[in-house]
């Protein structure tokens, strides 16, 4: 399989004129294999744009190395950026005056692939992000979903080896983002790109990408498969089904002991949410339940979901 990108030792300080420098990434190092999809996650000023844009050549890191493709990015930008294009904070890298049709003509051209030949292409994108009724309208005057999927569809007309896609549902109705979620599943699917994505929508990140990066505090915390991540977590989560409502004394005393446990509380019954790491702290969990003679009618492993064992780990829950 072939190495398309890698980060290594990436370190980013912003310089203030007043009080401390700000450490933004810490020796990040990862890489990213030929069509791979990739989830950047992290909490907000985690690092996450700002490896993004180091990436896309935007922003000048303090130290380390960013190889794309084989070439030296911070040392030879024209031919890295050859092989990258980004979409960054939605729909900014359109031009309003222009149509959806003139847009991807024109960054076709900028990447200085021919128009004429690339026709079948262009018509292709518009079809697939719905875009042919409005294809002849300036982008100013589409709406905000529509101007998104161009803006994805102008860094795919590009044809470039890696895709970096910071926050692409950000701010869209649930329509349009389901409809943005089956068009990159599909590319995914397909093996069409390299992509690297970040977002704080976790049903985006699950859908798509196979592995996540997960940044807090300028380093990384995890990089592992999605799936691997679910079955760990999928071991030690439970659900404890209680007849009636918990006394406020034992509530109180398990979340004390275990501070990410949820409680939800119906007329009848309690559901008890727990992340629990072996056996022994099961039966604690069943002993303070006892000493408020709780009734337990269950107790089963409970289907985690990627944005529960995200938090577990920003948090640093899980070990």
């Amino acid at each position: 399989m072939k190495l398309v990108l890698e980060v290594k030792e990436l370190t980013k300080v912003y310089k203030q004129r007043r009080g401390e420098n700000v450490l933004a990434v810490d020796q990040i190092s990862f890489s990213v294999w030929k069509n791979e999809v990739v989830g950047l996650l992290g909490p907000n000023g985690a690092g996450k744009t700002t490896t993004i844009k180091s990436i896309a050549v935007l922003i000048k890191p303090t130290g380390g190395e960013i190889w794309i493709d084989g070439v030296n990015a911070l040392k030879d930008q024209k031919r890295s950026l050859e092989r990258i294009a980004a979409v960054l904070e939605g729909n900014r890298n359109i031009y309003w005056r222009l149509t959806p049709k003139e847009n991807l003509e024109f960054f076709v051209g900028l990447q200085g692939h021919s128009v004429r030949r690339t026709r079948g292409y262009i018509d292709e994108l518009i079809e697939l992000f719905k875009l042919k009724e409005k294809q002849n309208t300036p982008a100013r005057k589409l709406s905000r979903g529509m101007q998104q999927k161009l803006a994805i569809a102008c860094a795919l007309v590009k044809q470039t080896e890696i895709l970096l896609l910071d926050e692409p549902t950000l701010g869209l109705d649930v329509e349009i983002s389901y409809e943005l979620r089956r068009i990159l599943k599909e590319m995914a699917q397909r093996g069409e790109r390299t992509i690297l994505l970040s977002s704080h929508d976790m049903n985006v990140v699950q859908d798509i990408c196979e592995r996540v990066i997960i940044i807090n505090h300028g380093r990384i915390v995890t990089d592992d498969r999605v799936e691997n991540l679910l079955k760990l977590f999928r071991a030690s989560a439970y659900r404890f089904k209680i007849e009636g409502r918990l006394a406020q004394e034992q509530e109180l005393a398990l979340k004390r002991r275990f501070p990410l446990l949820e409680v939800e509380a119906t007329d009848h019954r309690t559901y008890i949410d727990a992340d629990l790491e072996g056996s022994n702290e099961i039966y604690e969990v069943i002993e303070i339940l006892k000493g408020g003679q709780a009734r337990i009618e269950s107790i089963d492993h409970k289907e985690p979901n990627l944005e529960e064992i995200f938090l577990q780990i920003v948090k640093g829950d899980k070990r």
